[in-house]
């Protein structure tokens, strides 16, 4: 710590005008100065300093002193800002009562895993067993000094040549079982390696500390990527690959390039990209929103250029958005991605697609022109369906303006049609499925740890209430795939009967957009819990073993799974359970298109109307015709 009349000095001789001027252009008008306020990335001169004291934002609130200035705005903690302060107006700021303290409790754990990491690191280059990573390295175009940058290591099939190589230096098992690089077999009471035959790529905090692995398995088998057990230094919702390297030039630039894999912020940094971060494997969550919001307030998405990356980069958007970013959308050569991109365009490619990215909104209303959604009545109400998630995710009033200025003017409706729209979806949004960014961000927050096995402590909050209307048939079909396996195919066949009924019926009068193309693997579980095992079920099959089936499923799914193979005598008949799963999953749909054709009524001339009304009217006897009740009148799960 400092000492309290160190900071009062530094914050007396502080020139706050100069430490703010270095990031905000001001202009001095009486006896303050005033611009543009770098937190909300406002444009009018409401951002106030008054030297000796502080500055105040009149438009979003944020206020404090230089010290609370330079926390926020580059990231750094209190110590580090009176020291940078200090610096600047020539006073040594000493730190006391270190060794009072103590060292920090994680350093242990961050000295292991940095251990562990040397060591895949030379069994990748100097061991016989490497071999096959580095032929991997070496057909995606990846020198071993670039591999070296990021410590890529490997970690061999062989179950014992870690625990014998950690061993000589003092590291026992139940050490390494603590730290979750060995994993137990409860039916057998063996450890066994967490990575086995997997390239390795070490996980680094903001402050520079190996806390966890990425590994991409080298051959066939799943998962394909598998990262660190969550534990109290790795906790992957909370973490951005690349940070801690990437920092410094994120606050430079004051822009952070965000792109979804390893490699690709492996080649990116190789062709001088060197603000370049990614979530870990999954969707971006809000804890790495708020992490990377210490460093900046701008972020360009790079993300795959097919359908499954828009989506990704939509959903993306849709966090940050939330958080007060300013979010702009870089977009790639149909069938690019940005490793192979990098690869074989080089630095100045690169460098232009970032430079002409454009507002995620804006890109959004592009995508959806080009297709013609906007050309008639039926297409520009699913358009606008698409539209004003992002405009309500969207916290910054005055981009919440504009998104819903550009809208209404792509849409060719008024304005104020558009906001009480807006406000409807507000209100409507408790029952409505969350998103999956939405769903995956309280998952990260709330495991612990997707790679663990199964435990009865996961049971301890009780059966799992889905918030999701009729989601008991979302419910029913899990519980006779994991109770009786043989029905799995006759799930999978009807599931995906819903599927692409579902995609059908969206796509009438035109194509759908190309982030939502085809049948959405598992669209029929509205339900995000739901949603994450029957995917896992469809990946590895019903009869998996529990510990590979939690290595694919967030902690709210894992009880789920739990709880759903506890009651084998739940089901008395299956074929009788799956049909009436499946009759009500259907009703559900006729539902939802009969909602989405009332909401276009107030929007439609006679003739229109006359033609709606009569498809509602088709709907609802097709729906009768099915003998399950209407949504909303059955009693959620």
């Amino acid at each position: 710590m400092i000492p309290d009349e160190i900071v009062q000095q530094v914050s007396d001789q502080a020139d706050i005008v100069a430490i703010v001027s270095e990031h905000v252009r001001l202009k001095k008008t009486g006896a303050v100065w005033r611009g543009p306020c770098p937190f909300h990335q406002g444009k009018g001169p409401n951002f106030s300093v008054v030297p000796g004291k502080g500055y105040t934002c009149f438009v979003c609130g944020e206020k404090g002193s230089v010290f609370t200035f330079l926390q926020k705005r580059l990231g750094m903690t209190f110590v580090e800002a009176v020291k940078h302060v200090g610096a600047k107006a020539g006073i040594d700021v000493p730190e006391i009562e270190r060794r009072k303290e103590g060292p920090d409790p994680r350093e242990p754990m961050w000295e292991l895993q940095a251990t562990v990491g040397a060591y895949f690191e030379r069994t990748l280059w100097e061991d016989a067993a490497g071999a096959d990573a580095r032929a991997y390295l070496a057909s995606r175009d990846v020198s071993r000094a670039l591999a070296e940058t990021f410590g890529l290591g490997f970690a061999p099939r062989d179950p014992q040549a870690m625990r014998t190589q950690l061993a000589t230096l003092g590291y026992s098992d139940d050490r390494l079982l603590g730290a979750g690089l060995l994993v137990a077999r409860e039916e057998t009471e063996t450890v066994r390696p967490r990575f086995r035959e997997r390239l390795t790529v070490p996980i680094l905090d903001a402050s520079g500390h190996t806390v966890g692995f990425g590994g991409r398995l080298i051959g066939p088998g799943e998962p394909k990527y598998l990262n660190s057990a969550e534990s109290e230094i790795f906790q992957k919702g909370k973490l951005l690959f690349n940070l801690g390297r990437a920092r410094h030039a994120i606050r430079k630039a004051e822009q952070a390039v965000l792109v979804e894999g390893y490699f690709d912020v492996i080649r990116l940094h190789s062709v001088g990209v060197e603000g370049v971060v990614a979530p870990m494997g999954t969707a971006l969550t809000e804890g790495q929103a708020e992490l990377l919001g210490r460093y900046t307030r701008q972020v360009v998405l790079l993300y795959d250029a097919d359908g499954p990356g828009q989506k990704a980069t939509f959903r993306a958007a849709d966090v940050l958005l939330a958080k007060g970013f300013v979010v702009r959308v870089a977009t790639l050569p149909e069938g690019e991605d940005p490793d192979t991109f990098a690869r074989t365009q080089g630095s100045a490619a690169v460098a232009a697609v970032i430079t002409g990215a454009m507002d995620v909104f804006d890109r959004k209303v592009q995508l959806l022109e080009r297709a013609g959604w906007f050309a008639d009545l039926q297409r520009k109400r699913r358009a606008l369906d698409r539209l004003l998630p992002t405009i309500r995710a969207a916290s910054d009033p005055v981009t919440r303006d504009l998104y819903l200025a550009r809208a209404a003017e792509a849409a060719g409706i008024a304005r104020e049609v558009l906001l009480a729209e807006l406000h409807t979806v507000r209100r409507s949004s408790s029952v409505r499925p969350s998103s999956g960014a939405e769903a995956r961000g309280r998952d990260a927050a709330a495991a612990t740890g997707p790679g663990a096995p199964p435990t009865a402590s996961s049971r301890s909050s009780g059966p799992y209430r889905s918030p999701v209307e009729q989601a008991s048939a979302e419910a029913d079909l899990l519980r006779v795939a994991l109770t009786q396996p043989v029905w799995m195919d006759r799930i999978i066949e009807e599931v995906g009967k819903l599927e692409e009924a579902a995609a059908a019926a969206e796509g009438e009068g035109g194509a759908i957009p190309a982030w939502e193309d085809g049948p959405d693997p598992g669209a029929a579980f509205r339900d995000e819990v739901y949603r994450a095992l029957y995917l896992a079920l469809l990946d590895l099959g019903p009869e998996a073993a529990p510990e590979a089936l939690a290595e694919r499923l967030p902690a709210s799914a894992v009880r789920v799974y739990e709880e759903f193979r506890g009651e084998p005598a739940a089901v008395v008949d299956a074929r009788a359970t799956v049909d009436g799963a499946v009759r009500k999953l259907r009703g559900r749909a006729l539902d939802a298109r009969v909602r989405a054709l009332e909401q276009l009524l107030p929007l439609a001339d006679g003739g229109e109307k006359d033609a709606l009304t009569l498809r509602i009217k088709r709907l609802a006897e097709e729906k009768r015709a099915l003998g399950v009740p209407s949504w909303g009148s059955v009693r959620r799960r």
